[in-house]
């Protein structure tokens, strides 16, 4: 048995200052990743600093032309929000997807974007909107955030506070769901923004991570029908595979999740 200190900082700046005076410290958002990594021996961080209580983090916010939600607001909390609803339903929709019950009532929108899990439903959403990752010390763009997979732009220390999103003309999220884990083999974000422009999020496919799909968005730019993507053929060169489906099943998935979606926008 291991031991480690568990904290409950009240503000963002004390938990960056607990942080650096920990030999390893780890932030617990929701603790759908850490707290199974550290059941199996995986991770034995010396302090454990709970952001579930940072008021800070908190909060969702509609306001003109952008939907604001802090990094400790839960997948529950997005998908049920009247004002994610109202502007970027397909935002609550994609978070409504999340897991089961229990993962979405626990797991958080900066929990997820910090880990970047290579299946993880939001940065797709967030890579397709053009969002922008406020943290402690900066603002990132979605494009300069995911750096593969499990890898992120994020320092040592530095917390996820909230993210911006655009409000686009119209955006909807498909998966094809692994069936035990509900993970997404393939999840494809589509956004079609104010000024025209065509965004398309891909997450669970490529051993690269999350990744914008520039044939699609070509594609779509041409001409915006589920028929523009008929006549693509995507590449399994960088897709997973692995027990549940091969490279070039992945790669027909992004495919057909990509008509879906478009063909849920109309």
């Amino acid at each position: 048995m291991y031991e480690t200190t568990y904290h409950r900082p009240a503000t963002v700046a004390e938990a960056v200052s607990l942080f650096a005076g920990a030999s390893d410290g780890r932030f617990l958002a929701g603790g759908q990743t850490l707290i199974p990594t550290m059941k199996q021996r995986l991770a034995a961080p010396s302090d454990v600093i709970d952001l579930g209580k940072v008021a800070e983090l908190r909060g969702i916010e509609a306001s003109g032309d952008a939907v604001t939600i802090g990094a400790a607001m839960t997948h529950a909390e997005v998908s049920t929000s009247d004002a994610v609803r109202g502007a970027i339903p397909a935002l609550a929709e994609m978070a409504g997807m999340i897991g089961d019950p229990a993962v979405r009532h626990r797991g958080t929108l900066g929990g997820s974007l910090a880990n970047n899990d290579p299946a993880a439903d939001y940065p797709a959403g967030v890579l397709a909107l053009g969002a922008t990752i406020h943290t402690d010390k900066r603002e990132i763009a979605a494009e300069d955030f995911f750096m593969g997979m499990f890898s992120t732009a994020l320092e040592d220390g530095e917390v996820i506070t909230k993210v911006v999103f655009p409000v686009p003309e119209k955006a909807a999220y498909t998966k094809f769901r692994n069936p035990a884990s509900r993970y997404a083999m393939a999840g494809v974000f589509v956004a079609r923004l104010k000024d025209g422009a065509i965004r398309v999020g891909v997450t669970g496919a490529s051993g690269n991570g999350v990744y914008r799909a520039n044939e699609i968005e070509a594609a779509l730019t041409a001409s915006f029908s589920p028929e523009a993507i008929d006549a693509l053929t995507i590449s399994p060169e960088d897709m997973l595979s692995d027990i549940h489906g091969s490279a070039e099943y992945r790669a027909n998935l992004v495919k057909v999740m990509a008509k879906r979606a478009v063909d849920a926008i109309g």
